[in-house]
């Protein structure tokens, strides 16, 4: 996948919105206000950081060298996964969708309802 077509899948879902930062060098995804994801546009090695529980983000890099963990977010929660590397489309979708959820799961509950949570 390239930037365009993750920019496209996360417009798809639902309630997501785009930021341009301060910074001008990455685009953000948010749902209800909340970042899920950030596409570094000025990185050499093109790669977006998604969020994901710890555990499940130790599964990530065990199982991907496409997966480094993004240190200028919290360590535990976010990673980065380099595009241009040996993660599959299904799977960047995939963790696409968790970064997503994992978001909506820490808003309030009468919110994480509307989202079927």
């Amino acid at each position: 996948m390239n930037a365009e077509d993750i920019r496209n899948y996360c417009l798809s879902l639902r309630n997501t919105t785009e930021e341009l930062p301060f910074d001008d060098v990455s685009l953000v995804f948010k749902v209800e206000n909340k970042m899920f994801l950030l596409i570094a546009l000025d990185a050499p090695d093109p790669n977006i950081a998604v969020k994901c529980d710890p555990e499940k983000a130790e599964q990530l890099r065990d199982r991907y060298s496409a997966v480094e963990p993004a240190y200028h977010f919290n360590k535990k929660y976010w990673n980065n996964i380099y595009l241009n590397r040996d993660m599959p489309a299904d799977e960047i979708k995939y963790w696409i969708d968790h970064s997503y959820e994992e978001v909506i799961r820490k808003l309030p509950k009468k919110v994480r309802e509307q989202y079927g949570f």
